[in-house]
């Protein structure tokens, strides 16, 4: 029969180490993070994308070329939100500020 072994015990310098490692490991967990958040709250470059309306054109159209695969109506209205349209209807040679596209 086996017997029973002791528990692990460690010296002053042991412990010493393993908080030492500890907050090793804690410090570049956290630069990991913060250089990804920091990276995901920055906005994109550059002046944001603008259309010219050509004649014919309405927020309709422009908002389903600017946002192909979105929600024609959430795209209208983010239009209008974004170039401050108080209604529905555009002129040819308005400048349209457009949504940024990730």
């Amino acid at each position: 029969m086996a017997q029973p072994s002791a528990p692990l015990r460690l010296t002053r310098r042991g412990r010493a180490v393993v908080l030492g490692l500890l907050v090793v490991l804690a410090s570049l967990a956290s630069a990991v993070l913060f250089t990804t958040a920091s990276r995901a709250e920055q906005p994109p470059a550059g002046p944001p994308p603008s259309v010219v309306v050509q004649s014919g054109d309405t927020l309709w159209d422009i908002a389903a070329r600017s946002v192909p695969a979105g929600d024609g109506q959430a795209a209208v209205e983010e239009l209008r939100r974004l170039n401050g349209l108080s209604s529905y209807g555009v002129r040819p040679g308005d400048v349209l500020i457009l949504p940024r596209t990730p």
